[in-house]
């Protein structure tokens, strides 16, 4: 019998005139935890992908517990214990947590068929427990966050009592304490013997939990290393080819005159007196947990949230901002967190992306004029080295990367006064992230007031010229550069007073 729980030797895969995974491989044993890595497009998912039956693999070979599996489907995947926790979450927000976690294997008295409902939300109170989810089973999965979402996928997942578990971005849109218990269920499960593939951009996560790592570049197996052995460079040198040296590419750019203001800006239930200021040229980061009120503070500038109190202001003159299209005439452009639920029509092409908060560019008298459009998307894709086969290929089958890329691009097409970034490196491989940081660069040199949120206490610290923490709808800390660390901004993140404001 072999020592691994599972084997995937010389695995390959073409979609029409692409060819994804070439001669990849990737081996689990009992309680081992090993980190898949690779840049957005390596073809991580994609293996995944064909592991739970979901594609079918063009060539090589699948071994669980040293049995070869001639073909896979995700109800043979489920039988032979492996469970898969996808990036986007497959929950149906109109049933309850209970519903959503056992789904298709409910309890019934009997053969009576009739739901045993009473045994279901114990059961579920359990798993729940397992992730310290203070939870109702019988909430509606559609009025829970986002963050608590992915935990009752998690739990869906721990309820399987699978052998190989999966964990695609687990932590992207979780709190610091959600992480934290996350970590805990994993270290139990490991104990216990569960071999679990984990995927993820975030390095430290790696280096926290993992105890090998496999990469993948353009779809071809790079190698393993043990992660006690490696480094974050030699990590990235594998996965991109060549040395990132400046994680956070960060240039000193001499900031101009005010160009937003924000006094007193107040949404109810949601911020409370939001006042600052950003300058041309300067790249400000908005810190905090989950909750805080960062995206709402972001969509309350642009439009999307309500104003109950308060005023903005650009170049110094005020300005009455009711809905987006009022923000985007004011020079404001907003990139939201969700890009593929808020910032793209994935079912459309680059070329119609790039052109929605455009179209007065594009047209005439209400006429579309397809030449100007073309123009205007193939500029985007130049300027920020989108990778596509042009402007007609359609947005959701390009990577992550190049979506968030596409995003940037068609607000940049509006040519902003103010760009609010809103988590603008989420689920992005690390050289992606570096494209990004440069645009972000080059534009504060060119005068755009740069507004960043994120979770990611690295890349704030990395990359903002001065920081404000959130908590609770309030600011309650102001950093410059220098004088930020991370103590000091998890200080004020948790309700901690940190410099007057």
């Amino acid at each position: 019998m072999s020592e691994h729980l599972l084997e995937m030797k010389q695995i390959s895969k073409s979609f029409p005139g692409v060819k994804v995974l070439e001669n990849v491989q990737l081996n689990l044993k009992s309680g081992e935890l090993v980190a898949l890595m690779g840049e957005n497009g390596a073809g991580k998912s994609t293996l995944m992908k064909i592991l739970g039956g979901i594609y079918e693999r063009d060539a090589g070979t699948i071994l669980v517990k040293g049995a070869a599996q001639e073909k896979m489907t995700p109800d043979i995947a489920s039988k032979l214990g492996i469970a898969i926790i996808h990036q986007e979450l497959n929950l149906i927000s109109h049933l309850s947590v209970m519903e959503n976690i056992f789904l298709g294997r409910e309890f019934t008295y009997g053969r009576s068929g009739f739901v045993n409902w009473a045994k279901m939300r114990k059961e579920a109170k359990h798993w729940l427990k397992q992730l310290e989810i203070d939870l109702d089973p019988d909430t509606l999965v559609g009025d829970l966050s986002v963050g608590q979402q992915q935990m009752i996928e998690i739990a869906k997942a721990l309820s399987m009592q699978a052998d190989i578990l999966v964990l695609d971005e687990p932590t992207a849109a979780l709190t610091h304490r959600e992480i934290d218990a996350l970590f805990q269920v994993i270290a139990s499960l490991k104990q216990k013997g569960v071999g679990m593939i984990y995927i993820s951009h975030r390095m430290e996560e790696i280096f926290q939990v993992s105890d090998r790592i496999t990469v993948l570049r353009d779809g071809q197996y790079v190698g393993t290393v043990e992660t006690a052995s490696t480094n974050m460079d030699e990590l990235v040198r594998m996965m991109v080819g060549r040395e990132i040296t400046d994680r956070f590419p960060k240039e000193q750019i001499e900031c101009g005159d005010e160009r937003l203001r924000v006094d007193n800006l107040s949404v109810k239930g949601k911020l409370e007196k939001i006042s600052f200021s950003v300058r041309s040229g300067e790249i400000v980061g908005i810190a905090g947990l989950m909750g805080a009120g960062r995206t709402e503070m972001a969509k309350a500038i642009f439009g999307l949230e309500h104003v109950s109190e308060g005023q903005i202001f650009v170049d110094h003159q005020p300005v009455r901002i009711t809905r987006p299209i009022d923000a985007i005439r004011a020079g404001i452009a907003l990139v939201t967190e969700d890009r593929k639920e808020e910032g793209l029509v994935l079912s459309l092409p680059v070329r119609e992306n790039i052109s929605l908060p455009n179209l007065d560019k594009v047209s005439s008298l209400g006429v579309l004029r397809p030449k100007h459009e073309q123009e205007l998307s193939d500029d985007a894709i130049k300027r920020l080295l989108i990778k596509t086969a042009g402007g007609e290929q359609i947005v959701g089958s390009l990577s992550g990367g190049n979506q968030q890329k596409v995003v940037i691009g068609k607000w940049l097409a509006t040519e902003p006064k103010i760009l609010i970034l809103d988590e603008p490196t989420r689920g992005v491989d690390i050289g992606a992230k570096k494209e990004i940081y440069d645009i972000m660069n080059h534009l504060a040199k060119s005068g755009v007031a740069i507004l960043m949120i994120s979770s990611e206490l690295p890349e704030v610290l990395g990359m903002s010229d001065r920081i404000l923490v959130m908590h609770e709808g309030r600011i309650t800390g102001e950093f410059t550069r220098a004088e930020a660390t991370q103590e000091l901004i998890m200080h004020a993140a948790t309700g901690g007073k940190s410099h007057a404001v």
